[in-house]
């Protein structure tokens, strides 16, 4: 996992959605809750009021295809309010929720990239696609009670830069004509998940 490397989301052809959704939580302290998680301040942050484990929903209006997940945490401020685990899920609704990442953590400081190697979405199978993110945390550091998040960031394409300008992107495509091109038998590789169905493109009835 890796942990507050160098990230430039506008050279990768990256924009925060996150203000497309919806943001609950399960609980939360009186003036931290979900906008001091947005908040840019990272000395904000998101306390939970109530027993493991403990649930941030980001619910988006439609389906959205995310490039890039990342979480703030700072052990050196929180220490037993620092998430150990975290598990990550998606899906249409809260019904058909599929986790497809889990964290586990010592002492983290800073920015640390969800890894979404094989959520299977996309053409190089590295795109998570859904309505519904939910973050949860399981255990906290000294099986603290309670926990600290200071950040979540949400990345999609950013469709303003000029599509397929990007050549950088994830690694998977190589700039001609100022178009990438796509490796489309990346999906087969070994080690990608199948996408699950509501993956796929809406049908209409």
């Amino acid at each position: 996992m890796e942990v507050d490397l160098p990230f430039d989301p506008t050279a990768l052809g990256f924009k925060e959605i996150g203000n497309l959704a919806s943001w609950t939580v399960s609980t939360c302290k009186p003036g931290s809750g979900v906008e001091a998680l947005r908040h840019e301040d990272t000395q904000l942050f998101w306390q939970s009021d109530g027993p493991q484990p403990h649930h941030l929903n980001i619910h988006f209006s439609r389906l959205v295809s995310i490039l890039s997940i990342r979480i703030f945490l700072d052990f050196e401020q929180d220490e037993s309010y620092t998430p150990t685990r975290i598990s990550l899920l998606a899906g249409t609704g809260y019904h058909d929720l599929l986790p497809f990442a889990q964290l586990d953590f010592a002492q983290p400081k800073g920015w640390i990239d969800v890894p979404l190697d094989s959520v299977g979405g996309g053409p190089d199978g590295k795109t998570l696609k859904a309505f519904l993110v939910q973050v949860k945390v399981l255990e906290n550091h000294q099986n603290g009670k309670d926990t600290h998040v200071r950040g979540l960031k949400i990345y999609g394409r950013d469709d303003r830069l000029g599509r397929g300008r990007i050549s950088t992107l994830n690694g998977f495509g190589k700039e001609e004509n100022g178009e990438i091109q796509v490796k489309r038998d990346l999906k087969t590789e070994k080690g990608y998940i199948l996408e699950p169905y509501w993956m796929g493109a809406p049908e209409l009835r």
